[in-house]
């Protein structure tokens, strides 16, 4: 069974022109484990196709399907990094990522904070409010939220805004090392080309380009892709 697949997917916000909806026919699959890069230039409908896969979005037309369930429908399998935090700045770090722990029904949520806290590399402002961190840190404790039930897969919408070259670099870790599905949107090709497995290009709600495998060799190509585009 795919890990995330798109059936002739169309998407539109409430009160855009039917005429010109955010996803047009997009389909496409994910096996379990593969590291898709989502490229397109802005505009393109990539964090339209993540809110869809969040359960965040309606579909207008066709199919969002994470293992075979429609999205909406399987949150709990999915974690969400995105270039907003979302997260409540009058908690603290703990607060915030022990909060969803327990939505999700973890066992022990403060361990599981704490252990995720340690992993993103900020256990020493488990106790400060989220509003007094750095924007950098607020990041880490986003990506340790998005982590907390160990969710099969994780959706990346820009995660690399605010993070400096070493958080980033933990985060390429994190992900390297475990066997989850994701799909990642970044500007950063480089970064991008280091941790997706595959790539996919949207262009005005339109999937136009897919790669199988990617590699640093692809960068070239990529970019003057994205170019032609208008990115």
């Amino acid at each position: 069974m795919s890990a995330l697949r798109a059936e002739e997917l169309g998407a539109r916000y409430p009160g855009q022109a039917a005429a010109r909806p955010a996803l047009i026919d997009v389909t496409l699959e994910l096996r379990p484990g593969e590291r898709l890069l989502l490229l397109g230039p802005n505009g393109a409908g990539k964090s339209t196709f993540i809110r869809v896969f969040a359960g965040l979005m309606r579909a207008t037309a066709g199919k969002a399907l994470v293992a075979g369930v429609p999205a909406r429908s399987a949150r709990a399998h999915v974690g969400v990094v995105s270039h907003a935090t979302f997260l409540y700045e009058e908690l603290t770090a703990l607060e915030n990522v022990r909060f969803y722990a327990s939505l999700y029904g973890v066992r022990d949520p403060v361990g599981r904070a704490l252990s995720l806290l340690e992993q993103v590399g900020i256990p020493q402002v488990a106790e400060v409010a989220v509003g007094k961190l750095s924007r950098g840190q607020q990041q880490r404790v986003t990506i340790a939220r998005a982590l907390v039930h160990d969710p099969a897969v994780l959706l990346l919408d820009e995660p690399d805004t605010g993070l400096d070259v070493a958080a980033f670099g933990l985060l390429e870790a994190l992900l390297s090392e475990s066997q989850r599905t994701v799909v990642l949107t970044t500007h950063n090709l480089a970064a991008g080309l280091r941790l997706g497995t595959r790539a996919a290009v949207l262009a005005r709600g339109r999937l136009v380009h897919q790669q199988p495998t990617v590699s640093a060799d692809d960068a070239a190509g990529l970019s003057d892709l994205l170019q032609e585009l208008g990115a």
